[in-house]
C-alpha cells in the first residue's frame, strides 16, 4: 500500500487576492448550442401558426411549403382529386368549342339564306 502526502495551502482574505487571479481572462465562451427542433416539434409548431402563414409567396407560405415539399418527393403527377377536375375541364373545355361551332354553322348559314 502506497502512501501519499497531501499539503493544502491557505490563505487568508488579502494573500489571496494578491496569489489569485480572480479576473476572467482565461474565460472562453462556450460555442453556441445548436437549437434542434424535431418533427414532432416542427408539427406541433405549424399547427399552432397555421392561419398565421400567408397562403402565397415565393418563402414562408403554404405555396412555399407545397413547392418544396412537392419537389422532394417528386410529386409532378397529379393527385387523383386533381386529375378529376382536370379531365372535368377538359370535357367543359370540348363542349364550349362545339358549342361555338355550332353557333358559327348556324350563323353563317343565316346570313346566307338573307
Amino acid at each position: 500500500m502506497a502512501i501519499y502526502s497531501l499539503s493544502k495551502t491557505v490563505y487568508n482574505k488579502d494573500q489571496y487576492d494578491k496569489v489569485i487571479n480572480t479576473t476572467l481572462t482565461q474565460y472562453v465562451v462556450p460555442p453556441p448550442t445548436e437549437n434542434t427542433v424535431t418533427v414532432e416539434d416542427f408539427f406541433t409548431y405549424y399547427n399552432n401558426i397555421f392561419y398565421d402563414i400567408p397562403a402565397t409567396g415565393d418563402i414562408n407560405s403554404h405555396e412555399y411549403l407545397i413547392k418544396t415539399s412537392g419537389n422532394y418527393i417528386n410529386s409532378s403527377t397529379p393527385n387523383e382529386e386533381t386529375q378529376l377536375l382536370l379531365d372535368e375541364i377538359t370535357s367543359l373545355r370540348q363542349q364550349l368549342l362545339s358549342i361555338q361551332q355550332q353557333i358559327v354553322i348556324l350563323q353563317t348559314s343565316s346570313s346566307v339564306n338573307i
